[in-house]
């Protein structure tokens, strides 16, 4: 997946989102596979709408059958929370399903604790915005799977070698 193309749609939009999941285990400095990109957004209203206009300005709809603005909507997106348990609102392009997006719609950790503690990783021409590796580790310890856990270890020591370096 062209992760930068989807960073410069969100970047010329003004978004407020943080790199999470897998991207951002590589971005920190773990090199493994992913399959998707996790983003964890600021869920105000209008920054929402600048999430789903840089998606769908760039070619991606919504894995299941709902307005793609509906994800703007707090209170659809709360429902969607309740009633259908939904973790993320996943996005793909459809000449290209491979290429997955997906959005937290209940942020493991609040956002704007997050965005203060966020690092700026420069890519090319851009700087991403990734969450801290403590944020990263919290949200993977939530998920508990046996890649967040294989993660984590992975992480610590990578901690344990930028600390033992310093």
């Amino acid at each position: 997946m062209a992760y930068d193309e989807v960073f410069r749609a969100l970047s010329g939009r003004r978004a407020r989102y943080l790199v999470a999941g897998g991207v951002a285990v590589n971005l920190l400095g773990v090199p493994r596979m992913t399959a998707d990109l996790d983003l964890l957004v600021d869920l105000a209203p209008a920054n929402a709408r600048r999430v789903v206009e840089a998606l769908r300005g760039i070619g991606f709809v919504p894995r299941v059958p709902v307005e793609f603005a509906g994800f703007a909507d707090t209170r659809l997106r709360e429902s969607w929370v309740r009633e259908k348990n939904m973790l993320v609102f996943s996005v793909l392009r459809p000449e290209r399903p491979w290429e997955v997006v997906d959005l937290f719609v209940d942020p493991p950790i609040p956002f704007a604790d997050a965005w203060k503690r966020r690092r700026r990783i420069r890519l090319g021409g851009l700087v991403i915005p990734v969450v801290s590796m403590r944020d990263l580790i919290a949200m993977k310890r939530r998920a508990g799977r046996e890649q967040d856990l294989s993660d984590i270890e992975a992480l610590r020591k990578l901690e344990r070698l930028d600390n033992g370096l310093s």
